[in-house]
């Protein structure tokens, strides 16, 4: 498969879960509103959800796929499948216990998330049911994830990119046919997210069959690939872990600034998860499968080329990126935000956000690219303790900066530390001989650097003034900010075009 190929579709599947992850909220917001059955409902679902992204998505995928990749080019697929069916056996088992634990203990989960909801007998008890509703989702995400693994492994890379579209699907149907079927009508939300879950899972379970992976029960957990998975997740949860401590972290220091403070971060990082969702994670999944074969094989020069490709495209498409989120922020957020009760002065806050989060956009996306070339040769250790050093230096940023800049210094604490992190991944793939840089990388800068310059010009010029963003009418406000992005969008890759960039030169196989 042509990896281009694949990011485009990895990444047009995220857009798509994005932009409904958007009309989810909305959906939500208009349907409940903000009340009791809303805070109920984001706190029981807070829980599964942290849980997914600890262990389903980041960590098992980390452990699992450079395994997986090992035996399925050294050892055959009959030792494969055994991998597999005893992997997935294992883990239903694991996360079997886990849910059941959750159902069981929800009141003292939901005493401990939200202990102020204790004084509201109603509201706890609300809490309580939704949690006992939702907890299901992490066994079957982590069955995602493991599907996912699978597929990805095998260059099917499509519907393990969809299956997050079905949850937001699955929310907005049920928010606006059939809260008003359940008393009380947040039931419905927490049923939202059981349905999405099994849709996930059922999604690729055909995919899954065809290649002849499906999972049978197989509960052999002494097994010496089952055992170098668990050894290979302790590290990797420590790692995906850190960044959520990050964020929390994060939040209590803007906890303590001016009222406003935190939906400001949140609004403006809602806005930066689109680039680093759609290139950032998109890239990761496609490399690391790829990575895997490459060393399972011992094709130590396709290895690095494979980096040196990743790190080119990145920089290709998140450096116009972290322009487009720099110059026009406040065109962003007012055609995105400005409405009711969100004022003009939140636009300029959140727009201060928002250009302190560009300023790390292209390292957070290459630590998507080079954190792989660890995790491909089995070694998670390194990148965890660049992780636990660039946490280190963002709350040491945070302090120095806050007092300074506002919430607007915690945001540039996260971009800073995230150089530090791609930086110090860099310097480690340098030093260990894993990545050695292709021909070329002086003239590729020096063009690119001209793109970016006839980018940011045309943005700027476009823009016009502030002001305007924030007294037009949204209907005019969504067609100049569309007029505006397709004609930076024509501008950066005509400017490519002419200084001898093409498409083709970017095309590559996955390897097989």
């Amino acid at each position: 498969m042509n990896l281009l190929r694949a990011l485009a579709t990895v990444s047009g599947m995220t857009l798509i879960s994005r932009i409904l992850g958007f009309v989810r909220d909305f959906v939500i917001a208009t349907t409940f509103g903000a009340g009791m059955m809303t805070d109920a409902f984001f706190v029981a679902f807070k829980l599964p959800n942290l849980l997914r992204r600890l262990f389903a998505e980041g960590a098992f995928s980390q452990a699992f796929v450079p395994v997986l990749g090992e035996y399925r080019n050294r050892r055959g697929e009959q030792e494969t499948k055994l991998l597999v069916d005893r992997v997935a056996s294992l883990l239903f088992l694991a996360l079997l216990l886990v849910t059941l634990l959750g159902i069981v203990g929800a009141p003292i989960l939901v005493y401990i998330s939200a202990p102020g909801f204790v004084g509201d007998p109603d509201k706890f008890a609300l809490t309580v049911a939704l949690t006992r509703i939702t907890f299901p989702y992490i066994l079957f995400m982590s069955l995602v994830a493991l599907a996912g693994a699978v597929l990805n492994t095998w260059s099917r890379f499509a519907i393990p990119a969809f299956t997050p579209v079905l949850l937001n699907v699955s929310f907005i149907v049920m928010a606006l046919f059939a809260a008003p079927w359940f008393d009380p009508p947040a039931l419905a939300l927490a049923w939202a997210v059981f349905l999405g879950g099994v849709l996930q899972l059922a999604l690729q379970l055909p995919s899954l069959r065809r290649i002849g992976m499906l999972p049978r029960f197989d509960l052999h957990w002494r097994d010496e690939g089952v055992q170098r998975v668990l050894k290979l997740m302790a590290p990797a949860a420590l790692g995906v872990s850190v960044s959520q401590i990050s964020l929390l972290i994060n939040t209590i220091f803007a906890s303590f600034l001016v009222a406003g403070s935190v939906s400001w971060l949140y609004y403006a990082d809602r806005l930066m998860e689109f680039p680093s969702g759609m290139l950032g994670a998109a890239l990761g999944t496609i490399l690391l499968p790829s990575l895997s074969r490459c060393h399972a094989e011992q094709r130590f020069d396709d290895y690095s080329k494979l980096l040196d490709w990743g790190l080119r495209l990145c920089f290709l498409l998140a450096a116009p990126a972290a322009v487009f989120m720099a110059v026009i922020a406040a065109p962003l957020v007012a055609t995105l935000f400005h409405h009711g009760a969100f004022t003009a002065d939140d636009v300029m806050r959140t727009q201060e956000a928002l250009v302190a989060y560009s300023v790390g956009l292209v390292a957070l996306i290459l630590v998507k690219v080079l954190a792989p070339g660890f995790y491909a040769r089995q070694n998670i250790r390194t990148p965890v303790k660049i992780a636990i050093v660039s946490l280190v230096a963002t709350q040491v940023l945070n302090l120095l900066l806050i007092g300074w800049l506002k919430h607007a210094g915690l945001a540039l604490s996260i971009s800073l530390a995230a150089c530090i992190n791609a930086t110090l991944l860099f310097r480690g793939l340098r030093r260990h001989g894993i990545y050695a840089p292709q021909p070329g990388w002086g003239g590729f800068f020096l063009r690119l650097a001209v793109a970016l310059g006839v980018l940011a010009a045309v943005l700027w010029v476009g823009m016009g003034a502030t002001e305007n963003w924030l007294r037009w009418a949204i209907s005019e406000r969504l067609l100049r900010l569309t007029a505006l992005l397709g004609f930076g969008v024509f501008a950066y890759f005509a400017t490519l075009g002419v200084l001898g960039f093409r498409l083709r030169d970017f095309k590559r196989s996955a390897a097989s």
